[in-house]
């Protein structure tokens, strides 16, 4: 079962930048897909972007355009850029991963943006 430390949280004004990490023990290659969600308070969690191994990302409406996912094989680590940060995008993000039907989730990173 794979292991996820998400990383690269924090408070950025409104139109600021951040990128998050998710660091994966073990091997990423044998991951069949992976994602980012977030929580906001009072919120129901919900998906950001995700992405399968050697597919095309897909993206919530409400990021396209700001954000990109992607994975670095090499440093077994997922990344989420996220450009143009606006208030409502503050919440808790949540890297997750699956693999051979196992879903395994990260312990989140806050992310919060001033207006």
């Amino acid at each position: 079962q794979a292991q996820l430390v998400e990383s690269g949280g924090g408070l950025v004004q409104t139109g600021g930048s951040l990128r998050l990490s998710c660091a994966v023990s073990g091997s990423i290659f044998t991951i069949n897909a992976m994602g980012w969600y977030r929580q906001a308070p009072g919120k129901q969690r919900e998906v950001v972007a995700t992405i399968v191994r050697d597919g095309r990302p897909n993206y919530a409406d409400s990021v396209k355009g700001r954000f990109t996912i992607s994975i670095d094989y090499a440093k077994n680590t997922l990344y989420l850029q996220m450009n143009n940060l606006k208030p409502e995008d503050t919440a808790v993000y949540y890297c997750n991963a699956l693999k051979n039907s196992v879903l395994t989730w990260g312990q989140g990173t806050q992310v919060t943006v001033s207006s």
